[in-house]
């Protein structure tokens, strides 16, 4: 006979149904349609292999150099499962989509702790966050930040009252704080001390006991640094002087204030943008829910008293938002953790709405209408596309890669139309389902269409190749690790960082070779360059040291003994800028 504790854990797995098994199917579906994407997932897995490759535990290494960027978490983790499988690129992709699965469940259990008065809360919101297109897209990559908001949403939940404990689990918060700490570094503490600093005004029983809140709250944060501490004092150690400055001071101070990095260091990943820019890119980040006026009628209809759900995730999303947008450093997916906060305020809005006023939230005219007609013109869109680019009415070679089986997706767009036309009960399911399928069909597309200008695999093979055979390797530019894991690679890869730097490497390896990285292909490349392929929207070349280096003197180099190898065919719109 089952029992009570029996009959709530099938309560729970059915809970779990059907979004989590219908996530999980797509993103591994979309995750392995196409290789680890430059420059994202492969910087990670080149950091990953060299740790690996040289035992380095301790300290990431990135190109031979230790790699302060990141903490080593993700790393780990990664290691992890080498272990058991061996060097393989498949289990970092399955590593991503777990994390994206426990988002979704730490989601749903928020909610249900949040709003246990409204359990279409809980089923919504999970919903809600798997139909964001940006979200989903950017969870393909083998990156920190779904891995950093399971972090944020754990350490939350712990400070959320339970059924039968109201006082949170300190000790667990702090290991959480640490994890995260460990993931991304100190940013972890901007995403989770809001609700914290103002849990008053959205928990009871910090209310009651704030004495405690806050003296057990700072305790579990010095419990999560002493976590961080405990690898990188040791790190900074052993990667010597200018790793331990760059990990405990510049590489933080270069996000936050624009200007804090010093003129002589090491380029750093600081990414400034004005104050607003992420109020301008937060529509798309958000979307297909700010396409959808009921979203935009529910927020804005609250009103006082806000319950506890509510407070709590404006108390989370605004003061973050605005600090985010403070600090200099931003990138779109630094607000990854937030995004469930977001979809956390939206299903609670809705849900109020459809209490308090029935009407609007049945209303035909607020619903999904707009969506719908929005995915039936991009499908009259993709339908088009091939007729444009054979008139040359659009004239890039995106659009031209895209028009071989874009009516083909115009279908699938199509369909989603009209089933965002659909009226009645279930509408926030259809939207996530359309949001998810969605972004299935621009990844599948991208895949069959775009991927070649991705796919570093003929210049990987070649250097590969010519280091085995201990022929020395440069770079032009930055190097960011982009062939080291696919290639195996046992050697850094030199940077040449202005024309000097360049003649004096084929000096002195005649037997080298230069990777060059120019915008569109010239004559020389056609004729002297061992390899070429297109790389997003320029061009990777491969070429002897010493013929590259005659060409940049402005001498004739000699006759290559083979024609060089382009992949694939180049387009007319490749060209077209030469003439």
């Amino acid at each position: 006979m089952p029992t009570a504790s029996t009959y709530r854990r099938f309560e729970v797995l059915r809970s779990l149904w059907p979004w989590l098994p219908l996530w999980t199917v797509v993103a591994l579906v979309a995750i392995f349609s196409h290789g680890p994407m430059p420059l994202f997932s492969t910087r990670t897995l080149a950091v990953a292999w060299e740790m690996w490759r040289d035992h380095s535990w301790l300290v990431p290494h990135i190109n031979g150099e230790p790699y302060s960027e990141k903490v080593p978490l993700l790393f780990w983790l990664i290691h992890a499962g080498w272990f058991v499988f061996g060097v393989n690129d498949a289990w970092p992709r399955v590593l991503e989509v777990i994390f994206g699965c426990v988002q979704l469940v730490q989601l749903s259990v928020l909610a249900r702790r949040l709003f246990p008065d409204r359990p279409w809360v809980s089923k919504a919101a999970p919903w809600m966050l798997l139909a964001l297109c940006y979200a989903f897209l950017f969870g393909l990559q083998i990156m920190y930040e779904v891995l950093l908001a399971d972090c944020v949403l754990g350490a939350l939940l712990c400070l959320t009252p339970a059924l039968r404990r109201a006082e949170p689990r300190w000790f667990l918060f702090g290991l959480l704080i640490g994890a995260g700490l460990l993931t991304k570094g100190p940013v972890m503490l901007l995403h989770i001390m809001f609700p914290w600093l103002l849990g008053p005004w959205w928990n009871d029983w910090a209310r009651e006991h704030r004495g405690r809140w806050y003296g057990r709250g700072v305790l579990a944060v010095l419990l999560g640094f002493v976590l961080l501490a405990a690898w990188a004092v040791p790190a900074g150690f052993a990667g010597g002087d200018a790793y331990r400055h760059r990990l405990f001071f510049t590489q933080t101070a270069a996000r936050v204030l624009n200007g804090a990095q010093p003129a002589q260091a090491q380029s750093l990943q600081s990414h400034p943008h004005w104050f607003g820019w992420y109020l301008v890119w937060l529509p798309m980040l958000l979307f297909p829910f700010t396409a959808w006026p009921r979203a935009w009628v529910a927020v804005g209809s609250l009103r006082k008293p806000l319950e506890g759900g509510l407070r709590f995730a404006l108390c989370w999303l605004l003061p973050s938002f605005l600090l985010f947008s403070v600090i200099s450093g931003k990138q779109w997916y630094y607000l990854l953790p937030e995004f469930g906060g977001w979809m956390l305020l939206l299903a609670g809005a809705i849900a109020v709405l459809r209490e308090r006023n029935a009407k609007l939230a049945e209303n035909y005219w607020l619903g999904s209408w707009a969506l719908g007609a929005g995915s039936i013109v991009f499908a009259g869109l993709l339908f088009a596309l091939p007729y444009l680019t054979l008139g040359h009415a659009l004239h890039n070679e995106w659009i031209e890669g895209a028009s071989p089986y874009s009516r083909t997706f115009s279908v699938a767009f199509l369909l989603l139309g009209c089933l965002l036309l659909v009226r009645g009960r279930g509408e926030t399911r259809r939207v996530a389902v359309a949001g998810l399928l969605g972004s299935l069909a621009l990844n599948t597309l991208f895949t069959l269409t775009l991927w070649h200008k991705y796919d570093l695999s003929p210049t990987i093979t070649l250097i590969s190749a010519a280091q085995a055979d201990h022929h020395p390797i440069a770079y032009e530019g930055n190097y960011e690790g982009q062939f080291h894991f696919a290639g195996r690679l046992a050697d850094p890869i030199a940077e040449l960082r202005d024309g000097m730097a360049l003649q004096t490497f084929a000096k002195e390896h005649p037997d080298g070779l230069i990777i060059t990285h120019p915008d569109n292909l010239d004559a020389s490349a056609l004729r002297y360059a061992l390899l070429a392929q297109p790389f997003r929207s320029s061009w990777l070349v491969v070429w002897s040291a010493p013929t590259v280096a005659a060409l940049r003197a402005g001498h004739t180099p000699s006759e290559p003994a083979q024609a060089p190898r382009v992949f694939p065919a180049p387009t007319t719109a490749q060209y077209h800028s030469q003439s």
